[in-house]
């Protein structure tokens, strides 16, 4: 008699919104860690506080921040966004990897008719909302309370708070 396969067990699927201060944190890649163990993880990295330092190294000028993130002014500066967005994702794809890590690290950034659309992590996070059984977004202890506040309504949202700086 030929036995019957077990059934696949289909992880469910998590998003994690990862700050960009956050992204490189070893007690962040273990909490990551520990999520992949149980579920099918994708990575949302962020990178605000590098996109600002890359825009002062080339002289431009750090726009405003409205409800839908960052405002851009020239494709060069959205260019530049992505380009810091792109390295990101790379490292932390490659971080997680050479740790035996199985995500998928996504960024924040959409390309539609060849027009780069950076989209704010918050927003990305509902926009994707229906295709994901939980949503993390991981902030510094600092940021909880607006984060919370800010995403209330979201049943499936958690917000994670981490220390304001890295403990060694």
């Amino acid at each position: 008699m030929v036995k019957e396969p077990a059934p696949l067990k289909v992880r469910q699927p998590v998003i994690v919104k990862v700050s960009g201060d956050l992204w490189d944190r070893n007690d962040v890649i273990e909490w990551i860690r520990k999520k992949a163990a149980e579920y099918y993880v994708v990575v949302l990295v962020g990178g605000g506080t590098q996109i600002n330092k890359a825009f002062e190294q080339r002289g431009l000028k750090i726009g405003e921040h409205g409800p839908l993130g960052r405002e851009t002014n020239s494709f060069e500066e959205r260019q530049l966004a992505r380009d810091v967005l792109e390295r990101n994702q790379a490292e932390l794809q490659d971080l997680l990897f050479s740790r035996g890590i199985f995500a998928i690290v996504v960024k924040p950034v959409l390309e539609i008719g060849d027009v780069l659309c950076h989209v704010n992590g918050d927003i990305y996070i509902l926009t994707v909302y229906h295709g994901f059984d939980k949503i993390y977004v991981l902030t510094t202890e600092s940021r909880v309370k607006a984060k919370k506040r800010e995403l209330k309504k979201y049943l499936k949202i958690e917000v994670v708070g981490f220390p304001d700086k890295a403990e060694n």
